[in-house]
């Protein structure tokens, strides 16, 4: 666990690697987790946004116009956590 994560980043992260894909876990939260991670953020067009962390990269389409991430996009922040080595 990164000792850097306060207890609302350890609850998201959590969250995101839950058994149940939850569908009520804001994407603000998601993209918190990541900057508190060390990922830089780059803006696309219209809800695109790429982060880039440890040499990986990854492009999401953040939901709108709910605050609330899709399962789908949860799945795949638990894919790129993975593929950076981060783990609950």
């Amino acid at each position: 666990m990164n000792r850097r994560l306060n207890k609302k980043h350890q609850r998201t992260l959590a969250v995101i690697f839950s058994p149940q894909v939850p569908a009520t876990l804001q994407w603000r939260r998601i993209e918190a987790l990541f900057m508190t991670l060390g990922a830089t953020k780059e803006e696309g067009r219209g809800s695109v946004v790429t982060f880039k962390l440890k040499d990986k990269e990854a492009m999401f389409h953040r939901p709108h116009p709910r605050k609330e991430a899709k399962r789908y996009q949860v799945r795949e922040a638990r894919e790129f956590l993975e593929e950076v080595g981060i783990t609950p």
